[in-house]
């Protein structure tokens, strides 16, 4: 299909099932899969092909990005050894296994099971935050999921590479090749993001209007992503910190204007690329089935046993790692419920897509790769069925499990969180009393609206002064939001409340600093 028709037909396939999956309550990036699967064996329906220069440069930045974005320090700091291990060890560990039984049940050569293996080692990020968005999980496991996921393409990507440098070119694979590989990616990368960060920080600190500040949010991913894979840095890794380092200080850098416009427009685009790409995913397998007609019929059963293999190590590997974490504080009892999540919170999805697809068709002696159809059909199907049997069922685990928090919770939380912002624009207020300068009348509207936020236990600003008394009014209010923001960082530092109260609440005084208008 031309590319525009095919952009088109996955907008709408898109729209149209995310809109019966809200209704459903189901994920959304599980039911366009399994939509897109159905849509590309109706009849008549013209193959859709993804490219690999479509998935990992045009869709894949601001999706990662947008997942950076989300993740605060605080809790990434609290999780950065199991991340690690997670990152690494269970990386090697899954391509490993995964490699090894693709060898015995499937007939590929041993290099192309080890690039199948490679493919599929590392968790995706856009799929494990498109399906964590829908739980409400504690913060702290939330944050090891989608860290896990962010941090561990570097690792995949190594192994990737060199498992495709030893099918195509015969190369031999040595500790010290791995090593300078890894850091060139990983280091490369991370340079590169943080450089890429520090260049963007300094020109939104200093761009007050919204539209280029929209602009260049948009643009930002895909800045990280091409210059580090121009220096041979790892783009995945170059995004991932950039969007960290950006989204701790996007509060420090932006107004409440420019944050509600750019939320708003790089929300819809998140939603349209995300939606996409779950369904090219699901649209993609009718087509590498029918390339495999009549070579090998046994590779429904194949990709079976190396998804089982793949989630078997993902389980044995979190257990223990779960319970020497425990040890570690003098707990000797095992957590399975919060074992049996992370385990299970594994799921594949645009980033694998993008690493298969980008297997050259050729050896460096001008022959076909070995098996290049199979290892596509292979890696697409574990992929689809991570997708949906892990998403369908995530949900109903983390209810089973019992440790999701409840509505109650989360509301009981984030009325005490407005409770302490009103009392800390009190105390602001009281000191403006005594130094008497702004009229009474509008400190006494402004506390007469503070009081009843803590009497009710809501949000609403109250009424605005006549217009004799509105710069004043203004003015006094964008102070007092200030101060609300300072005590909302404050309450998020020390532990008080969790990333997602305090998203919502940042929302709600962006809201009303807009709803202000601007200064005459």
């Amino acid at each position: 299909m031309r590319s525009v028709e095919t952009v088109l037909l996955l907008v709408v396939l898109a729209t149209v099932v995310a809109t019966f999956a809200r209704r459903l309550s189901i994920p959304a990036p599980s039911l366009l899969v399994v939509a897109g699967v159905v849509v590309g064996l109706l009849p008549g329906v013209p193959e859709v092909r993804a490219t690999p220069e479509m998935v990992s440069l045009v869709v894949l930045p601001p999706l990662i990005y947008a997942a950076g974005e989300e993740m605060p320090w605080r809790d990434l700091r609290a999780v950065w050894k199991p991340v690690t291990v997670l990152a690494i060890g269970l990386v090697l560990a899954s391509a490993g296994v995964v490699g090894l039984v693709a060898a015995v049940v499937a007939p590929l050569p041993a290099s192309m099971a080890f690039v199948l293996g490679a493919v599929l080692a590392s968790t995706d990020p856009v799929a494990v935050s498109a399906l964590g968005r829908r739980l409400s999980l504690p913060p702290r496991i939330q944050v090891l999921v989608q860290a896990e996921s962010l941090f561990n393409d570097a690792t995949s990507l190594v192994l990737f590479r060199l498992a495709v440098s030893a099918a195509i070119a015969g190369g031999a694979m040595s500790f010290e090749s791995i090593g300078g590989e890894f850091l060139l990616l990983a280091g490369g990368g991370l340079i590169v993001g943080l450089v890429v960060a520090a260049g963007i920080w300094l020109i939104r600190r200093r761009t007050v209007d919204p539209v280029l500040e929209t602009v260049i949010a948009l643009v930002s991913p895909y800045s990280a992503y091409v210059i580090a894979e121009t220096v041979g840095g790892s783009g995945v890794t170059a995004v991932v910190v950039c969007s960290v380092v950006l989204g701790a200080q996007t509060s420090k850098i932006t107004t409440a204007h420019i944050r509600l416009q750019v939320d708003a427009v790089y929300g819809t685009v998140i939603f349209i690329l995300e939606s996409a790409v779950f369904a090219l995913i699901g649209l993609q397998l009718p087509y590498l089935v029918r390339a495999l007609a009549g070579s090998d019929p046994g590779w429904p059963w194949q990709a079976l046993v190396i998804t089982a293999a793949l989630i078997a190590i993902r389980f044995l590997w979190v257990f223990p790692l779960g319970w020497i974490m425990r040890l570690r504080r003098g707990d000797r009892r095992l957590n399975w419920r919060t074992s049996t999540v992370v385990s299970w919170a594994g799921a594949r999805g645009v980033v694998p897509l993008a690493a298969v697809l980008s297997i050259p068709l050729l050896t460096d002696d001008g022959q076909p790769v070995p098996q290049r159809d199979l290892v596509l059909a292979l890696a697409t199907t574990v992929i689809v069925i991570t997708l949906v049997a892990q998403g369908f069922t995530l949900a109903p685990l983390v209810k089973r499990a019992g440790i999701a928090r409840t509505p109650d919770e989360a509301r009981k939380e984030q009325d005490i969180a407005n409770m302490r912002l009103a009392e800390a624009g009190l105390a602001h207020l009281e000191q403006l009393y005594d130094l008497e300068t702004a009229p009474h009348d509008v400190l006494d509207r402004l506390r007469q609206g503070l009081l009843a936020r803590i009497d009710h236990g809501n949000a609403t600003p109250e009424a605005p002064p006549g217009s004799s008394a509105a710069a004043a009014y203004r003015k006094l209010r964008r102070e007092l939001l200030a101060v609300e923001m300072a005590e909302l960082a404050r309450l998020f530092e020390d532990g008080t409340i969790d990333d997602s109260t305090r998203r919502r609440l940042q929302r709600t005084l962006d809201l009303e600093d807009a709803r202000l208008g601007d200064d005459p």
